[in-house]
């Protein structure tokens, strides 16, 4: 399944399981761009969706070390022979990164934002001139928590590595104004996505 879920923006999906999404992003125009790479055995999978947009890519940008965000690294990269980006921190045994990012650095269109807490070298990624933001795993969409589609909420405690530290995280991303919020499991947030998370952060009654 592919969705153009922005302009120029596709929601690659690439499998479901036990009811969950599981989904790569393709930024078309300029430098076609992949952000994460999905599982090792869906390197096919993508490689299909990508020949029905007729979009070769030239990127690869990973938000962190994940087996549903990095598993397919290696073998999309060699496939398409890419320029590779990949977090500070994460290690890797089957690829050499062309480019290592930290917070605050370029990557291509985006500015990569630290969010650790699900994992320690977790980074969103902005795109503030397309009011577009890859949230990575840093928020789930709503509905994977069985609330209405539209909105955020962390992870689960069972998915992070430390969840105190997910939650305090997002603040970093408050300075950022994005319409849309791309996320990995749950919908997306396709309206006032930086407001949204602005209120989810800063709730009503918050103490100082």
């Amino acid at each position: 399944m592919t969705e153009e879920i922005a302009d120029g923006v596709y929601d690659i999906t690439v499998g479901e399981v036990n009811g969950g999404r599981y989904r790569t992003f393709l930024f078309d125009g300029g430098t076609p761009t992949l952000v994460d790479a999905a599982f090792e055995d869906t390197v096919d999978t993508v490689a299909d969706r990508l020949s029905e947009l007729d979009v070769e890519p030239e990127r690869l940008v990973v938000t962190h070390g994940d087996p549903d965000h990095v598993g397919g690294l290696a073998g999309l990269a060699d496939r398409y022979d890419l320029e590779t980006w990949v977090p500070e921190g994460l290690e890797l045994d089957d690829h050499e990164p062309t480019n290592r990012y930290g917070d605050g650095d370029s990557v291509g269109r985006f500015t990569a934002v630290h969010t650790p807490g699900h994992t320690a070298e977790h980074h969103a990624l902005v795109d503030e001139d397309a009011g577009v933001a890859v949230l990575g795993d840093a928020v789930f969409g709503a509905d994977a928590r069985g609330l209405p589609e539209g909105y955020f909420v962390l992870p689960p405690a069972f998915f992070s590595a430390d969840l105190a530290q997910a939650d305090e995280s997002l603040g970093r991303l408050l300075g950022y104004e994005f319409e849309v919020g791309l996320v990995y499991h749950g919908s997306s947030v396709t309206e006032d996505a930086s407001g949204k998370l602005e209120k989810f952060v800063d709730f009503v009654g918050k103490p100082e």
